[in-house]
């Protein structure tokens, strides 16, 4: 076969996805004031960041990272900070712009969240702090918003 023909091929079968791997990119955790901070009443707030970025790979793979940062505070003292970065890399064809661009942006997250979400629970554990489960995160709702956004400053540097 050409290459035209595996292409025309590829495109009659439709859209493919297929995860590849998932794998953990990055990992990082600090008690700075332990181990004092053990001995006081315990009593955090939480505060997460969280953020994805893709890359393209060759052919038609691509990674996707999600990087969730979570910094807990006891009253004033701040008593521990962990960040994921967890990575997937994703075998996608057969879609136009805007589809593969939500794929990216809010399904590819949506599948790496859990592994992320008891990777840190994890990590947090094991610095003897209590289980940090984080609620499901809505990937296509942020998705849409960061859609708008850019829409908004793209219509707002217009004028």
């Amino acid at each position: 076969m050409t290459d035209q023909q595996n292409t025309e091929a590829a495109e009659a079968q439709g859209p493919q996805f297929s995860l590849q791997r998932i794998y953990v990119r990055d990992l990082s955790f600090e008690a700075p004031k332990s181990p004092a901070i053990f001995r006081q009443e315990w009593s955090p707030s939480v505060a997460l960041d969280l953020n994805t970025r893709q890359k393209s790979l060759e052919g038609d793979f691509h990674e996707v990272v999600l990087t969730l940062s979570v910094t807990v505070k006891n009253g004033e003292e701040v008593a521990f900070i962990a960040e994921v970065q967890q990575a997937g890399i994703f075998l996608i064809q057969g879609l136009d712009e805007a589809s593969m661009s939500h794929t990216l942006g809010a399904f590819c997250p949506n599948i790496l969240f859990p592994y992320a979400r008891e990777t840190l629970d994890s990590l947090v554990t094991r610095g003897s702090f209590p289980a940090l489960m984080l609620a499901p995160v809505n990937f296509d709702a942020l998705y849409a918003q960061e859609l708008q956004r850019m829409q908004q400053e793209g219509s707002s540097t217009v004028q």
